[in-house]
């Protein structure tokens, strides 16, 4: 069943937190961006955890795989808990108990108690599959895939901004507040948790499920099916082939980046020589490339659909994936820093945008298993990091880990091309996006009118065409037709 009411702009009324689509998305993205905070908020700061625990080469590898193995079967479940319980309750929740492992890292002695609490902090990952579905229920197709790709790509920025964010957190610890290292990492991870707790309560204030209420007064009003049937949407997803494409495809973008998010600082550090700040700084670059980046991956697939469809999303998906795959291998064999830098934020920019695409198709892919199809793609991202963790446990050179990767990029991008849709679905998307298409019209051509003094029952009169029509209208017009006894099917 179709929600009502959804956003069809974003950009027009980015402001307008008055509206509750606009608002829940600033929310949303702000949410998404301290839980990957607070996620990678570790990483940076792992050459002083190695030394003050005496962590081997091999046990970092560990802390790496386990930072992203909890999520993979937190964002399964948490697809499940969104279209049982709706978005809010399940993100409110989820930030309020995962600020508990962010904290308590700080308790860490040694490389078991360290490696536990890194494993806990991994369930903070599933808010990314909450991210996209709570976007989803407010926007209107013809904008879906730049409102998920922007709220997600906002949100990513997060593990950009905590590379230089968390050295420097934890230098005011150590330099302004005098205390010791030791304390100064812990410190920092305390105080990334407490933002989260706040956060969750934020979040239960100041949102709802969907742009006309909770899920319980809908189910309540017989507008949405009843709890019960959430369990055989599941597994209606489980059984559809394009989800598990999207899961090894999402593995090949979101993995990636997870996987560089952990390594990344660490790796200039050792392999080019910076100091901690700026190896920081360096791998931020990376992340904060999520400002644009991944909404451009929506912009398009919305683009794409616009001309060719379904199908054009999918193309646009191969496209974007199958060059991440070459910049990977690129920045790979870089051995300059002036030199692996650019590499680095060409490689980051098709890898943002590829999760863009990915999340313009899976609103898509079935409307009635949105947080099961949503939670199943999310955790193949988790799960291409855990893959990939298994590269840098070992003695081989990350240098060589890179490449390996990169060519498994590339060939997985070709399964974004056996992404099929029957013709009822080609139908169904196109007329949902020319609807949101002209709602989104009808709208900005009122704000026009009320501007210029029209009385609202002239405005109410005038007739607003979608994409379609008005492009049959245009050809129609050039051919010399007459218009006025042209009339429309659905009319």
């Amino acid at each position: 069943m179709e929600l009502q009411n959804k956003a069809t702009s974003l950009w027009g009324d980015f402001l307008r937190v008055d509206k509750v689509q606009i608002r829940t998305f600033h929310v949303t993205w702000f949410a998404f961006f301290l839980c990957f905070f607070a996620w990678f908020g570790i990483a940076p700061l792992m050459a002083v955890v190695r030394e003050e625990l005496s962590l081997t080469k091999e046990q970092i590898g560990w802390t790496i795989i386990g930072a992203v193995s909890a999520t993979v079967f937190a964002r399964i479940l948490i697809g499940w808990l969104c279209d049982h319980y709706g978005p809010r309750l399940t993100y409110t929740w989820l930030l309020v108990l995962a600020s508990l492992p962010v904290m308590g890292i700080g308790l860490a002695h040694d490389f078991t108690t360290f490696l536990i609490f890194r494993i806990l902090i991994g369930v903070i990952g599933a808010s990314f599959v909450i991210t996209q579905y709570h976007t989803t229920n407010m926007f209107a197709p013809n904008v879906v895939g730049q409102a998920n790709a922007t709220s997600a790509g906002w949100g990513n920025l997060g593990g950009g901004v905590t590379q230089f964010a968390m050295p420097m957190i934890f230098s005011i610890f150590v330099v302004g507040f005098g205390t010791t290292e030791a304390f100064g990492w812990r410190a920092s991870m305390v105080l990334a948790g407490a933002v989260i707790l706040v956060t969750g309560i934020i979040y239960y204030v100041f949102t709802q499920d969907a742009p006309d209420g909770s899920y319980k007064e809908l189910r309540a009003q017989g507008k949405m099916p009843e709890r019960n049937k959430s369990a055989g949407n599941f597994f209606h997803a489980l059984k559809d082939y394009r989800v598990w494409m999207l899961f090894f495809i999402y593995a090949a973008c979101f993995g990636i980046e997870l996987i560089i998010f952990g390594t990344l600082a660490l790796y200039f550090f050792d392999y080019f020589g910076l100091n901690l700040v700026t190896a920081g700084m360096v791998a931020a670059s990376f992340g904060l490339m999520n400002i644009f980046a991944r909404t451009l991956g929506g912009v398009f697939g919305d683009n794409f659909a616009s001309l060719w469809g379904l199908k054009g999303r999918a193309t646009w998906l191969f496209m974007t994936l199958f060059v991440e795959g070459l910049a990977l291998m690129l920045f790979s064999q870089m051995s300059v820093l002036f030199l692996a830098i650019p590499t680095l934020l060409f490689f980051s920019l098709f890898t943002q945008m590829s999760e863009g695409a990915t999340f313009s198709v899976v609103p898509f892919i079935s409307k009635r298993s949105l947080g099961a199809v949503a939670g199943v793609v999310g955790a193949g991202g988790n799960v291409g990091a855990v893959a990939a963790g298994f590269l840098f446990k070992g003695e081989m050179d990350w240098h060589t880990s890179y490449l390996i990767l990169g060519a498994l990029v590339t060939c997985a991008s070709f399964l974004a091309l056996l992404i099929r849709f029957s013709k009822a679905d080609e139908i169904e998307a196109e007329e949902r996006f020319d609807s949101g298409f002209t709602r989104h019209r009808k709208e900005a051509a009122r704000k026009h009118l009320e501007v210029l003094g029209v009385a609202d029952e002239e405005i109410d009169k005038i007739k607003v065409f979608g994409s379609r029509e008005a492009h049959a209208l245009k050809r129609l017009e050039a051919l010399g037709v007459d218009l006025s006894d042209v009339k429309f099917k659905h009319n």
